[in-house]
């Protein structure tokens, strides 16, 4: 059977169907390459891997892998762990901000040698004059979801999104969900509210101020004082929650779009997060992608297999079949001019959120952002601390933690 498989592959790309290989002649010899991701099995990414993965190998037996699925920050931790101890895998799928402490710690080399970039959307994850990863995917961006059967259009902004979700929330059903435990989901909101983490120089945290003060009271307000979202919700829990219909609206990623597609068929709403009707600002999430990031260690013929591998797995083929598997926008700029990424209505509304973002800062800076607005998210959601303490507390870690890294 597998002969058979590995045939039909073979005729496919004589075909120049979906498995057409990029222009970077693969090794003779043989390569086993350990390629690390974070994308998840319950949106079907990982899987998605898997087959391009297995594809590569009908083209070339030579060429096999080892595909290993880790947390988001899971992976980030054990890859410089394991990077420092001399046994880092031979390639890493993952979010565009790990490119900051990667480059940092000099555990990956720059790309810009090894690949014509000029083929790709602009790279979320260069830093300086170095670029430290291939595109794979446009966005990574958080958007409001929404069931119409149960909200025909999507709230035009705040005011209407309280007022809309009074009525939705009844009989154990809530109006909205999202994941309270993670600041990724407050970041669009101060830009609603006019702020965000850094200063112009990209660096400084502005956590301390109004616009994050009145983001966390908003958000505080929205589970406790309109009560139109639970009490707690995790990422499973709100996953759940939508899937079940017990939540009207959803605020997640790009990259659950292909796993709600199929759970809610035409039902799927798409559309941006409410703008803020105190402001008039909209949302703004942070937009990046995913990306492949080469360990400095890789050298040889697996860094030759590697390079052939991106260029197969980003091919125009390729970036098509991921924007129908996943519903993600490619970063090949050829595939975002195709016929099926521009009519597809997923694929609209996904990008009438991402033209509303904001780039994610790859500066390893963020790192302490990120780890000082959690617990303080947290805190104020739980109702054991006040908003501007909050904020305070937030601005305090950061700064501390910059300290640790300069």
């Amino acid at each position: 059977m597998k002969k058979w498989v590995c045939v039909f592959l073979a005729l496919a790309v004589l075909a120049g169907g979906l498995f057409a290989k990029g222009g970077v002649e693969a090794p003779k010899g043989p390569v086993k390459i350990a390629l690390w991701t974070q994308e998840g099995e319950s949106e079907g990414s990982f899987q998605f891997v898997k087959k391009l993965a297995d594809a590569y190998t009908a083209l070339y037996p030579n060429i096999t892998f080892d595909v290993l699925n880790k947390e988001t920050e899971a992976l980030r931790q054990d890859f410089l762990a394991a990077s420092l101890a001399g046994s880092a895998p031979d390639l890493v799928l993952t979010v565009n901000d790990h490119a900051g402490p990667f480059s940092v710690a000099d555990v990956i080399q720059p790309v810009d040698s090894l690949f014509d970039l000029k083929l790709y959307l602009p790279s979320a994850a260069a830093i300086g004059s170095k670029t430290w990863g291939v595109p794979v995917s446009s966005g990574n961006h958080l958007m409001l979801l929404f069931n119409k059967d149960m909200v025909k259009t999507a709230p035009k902004d705040t005011d209407e999104l309280i007022s809309v979700g009074k009525t939705l929330t009844t009989g154990g059903k809530y109006a909205i969900v999202w994941n309270q435990t993670e600041p990724f989901w407050l970041v669009p909101w101060l830009g609603g509210f006019g702020g965000s983490v850094f200063d112009k120089d990209g660096v400084t945290p502005t956590l301390n101020t109004k616009a994050m003060v009145d983001t966390l009271q908003f958000l505080y307000d929205l589970k406790s004082k309109y009560a139109i979202t639970p009490k707690e919700a995790d990422y499973a829990t709100m996953d759940t929650l939508f899937k079940e219909g017990k939540s009207a609206m959803l605020i997640n990623g790009d990259w659950s779009l292909g796993d709600y597609s199929k759970a809610l068929g035409d039902k799927l709403g798409i559309a941006p997060i409410p703008m803020v009707s105190a402001t008039k600002k909209w949302p703004a999430p942070y937009t990046s992608g995913k990306y492949f990031m080469i360990p400095k260690s890789v050298t040889g013929d697996t860094l030759k297999a590697v390079v052939a591998f991106i260029n197969f797995y980003t091919n125009y083929e390729n970036q098509i079949d991921m924007a129908k598997t996943l519903s993600r926008l490619p970063a090949l700029r050829k595939a975002t001019a195709d016929e099926y990424v521009k009519n597809n209505p997923v694929l609209r509304g996904s990008t009438s959120q991402l033209v509303l973002g904001t780039p994610m800062p790859a500066a390893l800076e963020m790192r302490c952002n990120w780890d000082a607005m959690k617990p303080e998210l947290n805190a104020v959601l739980a109702g054991t601390k006040s908003a501007a303490d909050a904020a305070k507390a937030m601005q305090d870690a950061a700064v501390a933690c910059l300290k640790t890294i300069q």
